[in-house]
C-alpha cells in the first residue's frame, strides 16, 4: 500500500528516525542529494540554477542541493528569504557547508536561469503567503523556466492540498519517504508536476508507530479482495446485483449502471423497473434481466430473495418522497447498498432519517457516492459544525456522521469510512466529465460488492477501474464506452499482478 502522511505524521517519522540514531543532517543531506539529482537531470550542462531557500528545513535542503550541484559543475546562485544568522539546527549546518555566496532574496534576482529550485516553504505551510515570499513565488512562476520543488510546491499545504493564496507551478516535486495528501488533493496536485518520492533513510518500520490512515488508491489497497472467478464456480456464485430504474423517460442511467455491474463481474444483474418503463428496459438490454417492480412495497418484497445481495439506487429515480421510500426499503434488508444521485438528494431535508436507517444495518455495507453538489445538499451542516480543512476531512466527517462509506467524487475522488481510513484517487482523466459517468461508477461499485468485496475495498476498486477505463479510451469518451474498456483494463491488471503471487 502507498501511505500518505500528513505534515504532523511526516514530522513524527523524522523524529523517530533521529531518535533511533540517524542524525538529522544525514536526512537533510540525503534529501538535498535527491533534489540535486532531479535538478541536474533537467538542466543543461552550461545552464544556471537559481536556488530560492527559505528560513526552515526546506531551505536547508536547498543549501545542500546547491552545494552538490556546484560540485557537479553547475553554475548556482542561492537566494535566501530571511537571514543566514537566524537559521537553526540542521538548516544552519547545511548553510555552513555551503561555500558560495548567500544573496538576499529579491524578485529581480531571479533573472532567466535554466532551472529554479524552490526550497522556500515545502509542505508545512499553514498560513497565507504574503510580503517578500509572495513576491518571490510570483517572480519564480514568471521566469519561464522549469521549477523543481523541494518536498511540495511552496504555497501548498501538504496536509490539505490548499493553496495559501499563491503557489509555485512546479514541473517536478521531490518529496521524501512518503507523499502527502496535498500532493494528490486539488489544487495541490495541479502545482506539483511530476512527483518523485526519494528514500532519505527513514525506515518503513516507523509507519507501524505512526499508523497513517490515508492511502493513495491503487490495486495494492484492494487486490486481495478483488473477485476472481473460480474454476468450479458458476454465475450464481458470482453474486446477483439489482439496479432500481426510474420511470420511462429516465431509464438510461439505470441501464448504464446495470451494464457496468455486469462488466464488473457480477454473475447476474437485474433491473427493477417501474411498469411504465418495462418495455424500454426489456428491449434495450440483453444479458441484463428486467423485472417489474412498482414502488417501495414491491421493491421490499422483491428483495426478500436473498440471492439479490447488492442493490444500487439513485440514477434516474427522481427526487422526492417516493425515492426516499425505495431507499429505505433497500436499506432494510441484508444486502450491500449503493446510493447515488437522486437517492441522496431526496434526503436533503431529512438526512438524519437516512443516516439512522444506515446505522441500523450493522455489518451490511452502505456506500454513498455524491458529487460536490449532492454532498453539500446532504452534508451541508458539516462545515458549519466543525469546519474541516480539506476534502479528505469532509469525506471522513461525512462517513462518521452517516455510518456509510462515503465516495466523494471529483478529479481527486476521496473514499472514506467511519473509522477514518481513507483513500485519494489520482488516475481520473478529464474525459470523465461527461454525462452518465457517475452512473457507471455506481454500477461498478454494486457489481464488485455483489461478488463479496467489502464496502471500502469495493468502492476504491470501482473508482480506480473507472479512471483506468477512461484513460484507456481517451478523447471522445462517452459514458457508454467505460464498460467496454474494462476488459482491456482487466487484462493489464491481471498481467501485472500475476508475478506477485496472485492472479489479480
Amino acid at each position: 500500500m502507498i501511505e500518505l502522511l500528513t505534515n504532523a505524521e511526516m514530522g513524527e517519522c523524522d523524529r523517530l528516525t533521529i531518535a533511533g540514531g540517524t542524525p538529522g543532517i544525514v536526512l537533510m543531506e540525503n534529501a538535498g542529494r535527491a533534489v540535486a539529482d532531479a535538478t541536474a537531470a533537467r538542466t543543461p550542462a552550461n545552464g544556471k540554477v537559481v536556488v530560492v531557500a527559505g528560513p526552515g528545513n526546506n531551505g536547508g535542503d536547498g543549501f545542500v542541493a546547491a552545494r552538490l550541484l556546484v560540485e557537479r559543475g553547475f553554475a548556482v546562485e542561492l537566494l535566501l528569504v530571511g537571514e543566514a544568522a537566524k537559521l537553526k539546527g540542521d538548516a544552519a549546518e547545511a548553510a555552513r557547508r555551503w561555500r558560495g555566496a548567500v544573496v538576499p532574496a529579491a524578485p529581480e534576482q531571479i533573472g532567466r536561469p535554466a532551472t529554479i529550485v524552490d526550497a522556500l516553504f515545502g509542505a508545512g505551510l499553514d498560513r497565507p503567503v504574503e510580503g517578500l515570499p509572495r513576491a518571490m513565488i510570483e517572480a519564480m512562476n514568471a521566469a519561464g523556466c522549469p521549477i523543481v520543488a523541494v518536498d511540495l510546491a511552496s504555497g501548498i499545504n501538504g496536509t490539505t492540498g490548499a493553496a495559501m493564496g499563491i503557489a509555485i507551478n512546479a514541473v517536478e516535486s521531490v518529496t521524501f519517504f512518503r507523499a502527502k495528501p496535498g500532493h494528490y488533493l486539488l489544487p495541490g496536485r495541479l502545482h506539483c508536476g511530476h512527483l518523485r518520492i526519494a528514500d532519505i533513510g527513514i525506515g518503513a518500520d516507523t509507519l507501524e508507530k505512526v499508523r497513517p490512515q490515508a492511502f493513495l488508491n491503487n490495486p495494492d489497497l484492494w487486490a486481495q479482495q478483488f473477485p476472481m472467478p473460480a474454476a468450479a464456480g458458476h454465475k450464481y456464485s458470482r453474486g446477483h446485483a439489482v439496479i432500481v430504474s426510474g420511470h420511462s423517460h429516465t431509464t438510461g442511467a439505470a441501464r448504464l449502471a446495470a451494464r457496468a455491474a455486469l462488466r464488473a463481474g457480477a454473475g447476474l444483474v437485474t433491473i427493477a423497473s417501474p411498469s411504465d418503463a418495462l418495455a424500454i428496459n426489456a428491449t434495450t438490454n440483453l444479458a441484463v434481466m428486467v423485472r417489474p417492480v412498482d414502488g417501495a412495497d414491491e421493491l421490499a418484497r422483491f428483495l426478500e430473495d436473498r440471492r439479490f445481495n447488492a442493490v444500487g439506487l439513485g440514477p434516474g429515480l427522481g427526487v422526492g418522497a417516493a425515492t426516499c421510500d425505495l431507499v429505505l426499503a433497500a436499506l432494510a434488508g441484508e444486502r450491500a447498498v449503493v446510493l447515488d444521485a437522486d437517492a441522496l438528494t431526496s434526503f436533503a431535508s431529512d438526512a438524519k432519517l437516512l443516516f439512522a436507517a444506515i446505522k441500523k444495518r450493522g455489518s451490511h455495507a452502505t456506500v454513498l457516492t455524491p458529487h460536490e453538489g449532492e454532498f453539500a445538499r446532504l452534508f451541508g451542516g458539516i462545515d458549519a459544525e466543525a469546519p474541516p480543512s480539506s476534502k479528505l476531512d469532509r469525506a471522513r466527517a461525512a462517513a462518521r456522521q452517516s455510518g456509510a462509506i462515503v465516495l466523494l467524487k471529483g478529479a481527486d475522488t476521496v473514499i472514506a469510512d467511519a473509522s477514518g481510513r481513507a483513500a485519494i484517487n489520482a488516475n481520473a482523466p478529464p474525459y470523465l466529465a461527461t454525462a452518465g459517468a457517475g452512473d457507471v461508477l455506481t454500477g461498478l461499485t454494486v457489481g464488485l460488492m455483489a461478488q463479496g468485496m467489502s464496502g471500502f475495498e469495493g468502492a476504491t476498486a470501482a473508482v480506480w477501474l473507472h479512471g483506468e477505463a477512461a484513460n484507456a479510451f481517451g478523447h471522445g469518451l462517452i459514458a457508454e464506452d467505460l464498460s467496454e474498456m474494462l476488459p482491456r483494463v482487466y487484462r493489464r491488471l491481471f498481467e501485472e499482478r500475476i508475478g506477485q503471487g496472485r492472479s489479480v
